[in-house]
């Protein structure tokens, strides 16, 4: 019987420390460490640990949304565990799935799970909405014509210079230049 943890977080900017204090001090055997999101159940390191872990093993996280953001996902990751004979504990939540009380448990916070990702997901999607409402841009800033663009361009479009001499004296990419030109 082997301990085994799994940690994960969504970004590379975010710091797995806290999920690493907590297998400190279970001494799990082996640890599987992720930055992925937690919406896509074919993670790297989670298909590596369903594949290495046997009957009798537990799994050990530090909570069930380190393993999955959707109810049937993380019921599925469950059902496959169960199905190896692998215990399956969450620490934040107590949830011990060698019980009723825990399977039953596991489906109500894998559902909650589920519900803080899609309002998290409706929150963002109402702010940015009502920044735009507001007049907030987003992605890139449109291209702005340099202050000689009229002169270049008129000697570009006379024959006087080239397309590259043009865009040369106005320190322009050709995608920017073009973009610029089409759009007049």
């Amino acid at each position: 019987m082997a301990k085994i943890g799994y940690i994960r977080v969504s970004t590379d900017e975010q710091s797995l420390a806290r999920q690493e204090d907590l297998m400190e001090q279970i001494k799990p055997d082996k640890i599987y460490r992720e930055k992925a999101s937690g919406k896509d159940a074919s993670r790297p390191e989670l298909r590596a640990m369903l594949e290495y872990i046997r009957e009798g093993d537990v799994l050990h996280v530090e909570s069930i949304s380190r393993l999955a953001r959707s109810t049937r996902d993380l019921l599925t990751i469950v059902d496959r565990l169960a199905a190896k004979g692998v215990n399956f504990v969450s620490h934040k939540e107590s949830i011990d799935t060698t019980t009723p009380q825990g399977r039953f448990v596991l489906t109500i916070f894998a559902a909650l799970a589920e519900l803080e990702r899609e309002t998290i997901l409706q929150r963002s999607q109402e702010g940015i909405a009502a920044a735009r409402e507001a007049g907030k841009r987003f992605g890139r800033p449109p291209a702005a014509k340099p202050l000689q663009w009229d002169i270049v361009t008129a000697k570009w479009r006379s024959g006087e210079i080239t397309a590259t001499e043009a865009r040369k004296r106005l320190g322009m990419k050709k995608s920017t230049f073009y973009k610029l030109v089409n759009g007049e």
